[in-house]
C-alpha cells in the first residue's frame, strides 16, 4: 500500500508514494541510488523532512529516507581542536549536544534546528547569526552523474546565504550529489564562537561580538526558538512546519533606502538583507494570519496559517493539505510585494508544486 508522504515530513502534508526505501547503511543508500538511477526513475531524497512540502499527488518516483547514524571526534595531537565526522542521516540537534558534551564549541548557535546533518551544507543552514558553512571543513558526496564518490572541501561549495554548489545542483528534491557524511572543524573550548546576533546577545547579557559559555549558548538558542515555535513539539501545532518558509531579502540600496526607518537593515554580500518577518507583519500579516477569526481564516478554512508564535512560519493545523500551506504562503508573498515592491522567496523545497 502506498505510503503517504505527509508522515515523513514535519508540515505533515504530501500525498502517497509507492516505494519509499530506508536506508541505515551507506551501502544500502548507495545501492538505493544506483537502482533508482538504473531504472531511469525519479528520485526524492529525504532526511528529516523538515525543508520539504510535498505534492498531495504525492511522488511518482524513489523516496529514499537516509537514516544512517554517526558521529565521529577526532581530536588533534594538542586537543585543541577536533574533526567531527557525522553521518547524513545523524538528527542535527543530536550533532550538536553531542559536539558540546565533548566540550567543544561552534555549533551551539545552530540548537534546535530540526533535520538531519547531511541536509545542512546543502541549505547552509543557518539561525541566530551563525550558519555551517563557518566550521565545515569538508563534504563527502556520491555524485550522480559520473557514478564515483567526490569529496568537496567548504570552499568548493560556493556557499552563500542559505545556498550553495548542493542546492544548485538539486532539482525537485533530486540533488545531483548525495551527500554521505558532512565534516566540521571545532575548538576544544567552554566559550562558544563570537555573538553575532543582537536578540541573543542580548538574552545572553553581553556585547554582539562577545563570547559566552557554549552551554548557555545553546540553552538560550533552544528557549528562544521554542518561544516561535520553532523547537519541534508534537503537541504544539506552532512547530508544524518547515520552520521559516520564507528566506531574507537581499536587496540594493535603493530599495533598502525606501523602507521606513525602523525596519531592520543588516550588511550582506550583494546588498542589504532585510527582515522577511518584519516586512510579513507591517505587510498586515500577524501572527496566526489564516486561523479562524482572522482575515485569512477563508484561505485554507482554519486548516493552515501563519504561526501564532512567528510571522515567518507557515502551519498546519491539524487537517491541512499542501494546497493549503502554499495558500497561505502565496497571500503572504503577494501581499509584501504588493505593499513593498520585494518578492519573497520559499526557503523549504517544494515538490511537485509551484509557489
Amino acid at each position: 500500500m502506498p505510503r503517504l508522504l505527509s508522515e515523513l515530513t514535519t508540515t505533515g502534508v504530501g500525498g502517497p508514494a509507492a516505494d519509499v526505501v530506508a536506508a541505515t547503511s551507506e551501502a544500502q543508500v548507495l545501492a538505493a541510488v544506483r537502482a533508482a538511477d538504473d531504472a531511469g526513475r525519479k528520485l526524492l531524497i529525504v532526511g528529516g523532512g523538515s525543508n520539504l512540502v510535498i505534492s498531495d499527488d504525492g511522488y511518482d518516483g524513489t523516496v529514499l529516507r537516509i537514516a544512517t547514524r554517526g558521529v565521529d571526534i577526532a581530536r588533534s595531537p594538542d586537543g585543541a581542536r577536533s574533526r567531527v565526522t557525522v553521518a547524513a542521516g545523524h538528527p542535527w540537534d543530536d550533532v550538536v549536544r553531542a559536539t558540546l558534551d565533548a566540550g567543544l564549541s561552534g555549533l551551539e548557535a545552530l540548537s534546535g534546528i530540526p533535520g538531519s546533518t547531511g541536509a545542512t551544507p546543502v541549505q547552509n543552514v543557518g539561525a541566530y547569526g551563525a550558519d555551517v558553512s563557518t566550521t565545515l571543513e569538508s563534504v563527502r558526496a556520491w555524485d550522480r552523474h559520473t557514478s564515483r564518490l567526490v569529496d568537496f572541501a567548504n570552499a568548493d561549495l560556493a556557499f552563500g546565504y542559505r545556498d550553495s554548489l548542493l542546492k544548485r545542483t538539486t532539482v525537485q528534491g533530486s540533488p545531483r550529489y548525495v551527500v554521505l557524511d558532512v565534516t566540521f572543524a571545532l575548538e576544544a573550548a567552554e566559550l562558544g564562537a563570537p555573538i553575532a546576533y543582537a536578540e541573543l546577545a542580548r538574552t545572553l547579557g553581553v556585547q554582539a561580538g562577545e563570547r559566552a559559555p557554549a552551554a548557555d549558548v545553546r540553552a538560550t538558542v533552544l528557549r528562544l526558538r521554542a518561544g516561535k515555535g520553532m523547537v519541534l513539539d508534537p503537541t504544539d501545532r506552532d512547530t508544524y512546519s518547515t520552520g521559516s518558509f520564507f528566506t531574507n531579502p537581499i536587496v540594493d540600496a535603493d530599495t533598502a533606502a525606501s523602507l521606513p526607518p525602523d525596519a531592520p537593515r543588516f550588511p550582506a554580500d550583494g546588498g542589504t538583507k532585510l527582515s522577511a518577518a518584519w516586512l510579513i507583519d507591517r505587510a498586515g500579516f500577524a501572527k496566526g494570519y489564516g486561523l479562524p477569526g482572522t482575515a485569512g481564516a477563508a484561505l485554507a478554512g482554519g486548516r493552515a496559517s501563519l504561526s501564532s508564535k512567528h510571522t515567518l512560519a507557515v502551519t498546519n493545523r491539524g487537517q491541512a493539505t499542501a494546497a493549503d500551506i502554499l495558500a497561505v504562503a502565496r497571500a503572504v508573498r503577494d501581499g509584501v510585494a504588493e505593499r513593498y515592491g520585494i518578492t519573497l522567496h520559499n526557503e523549504p523545497l517544494l515538490i511537485g508544486i509551484d509557489l
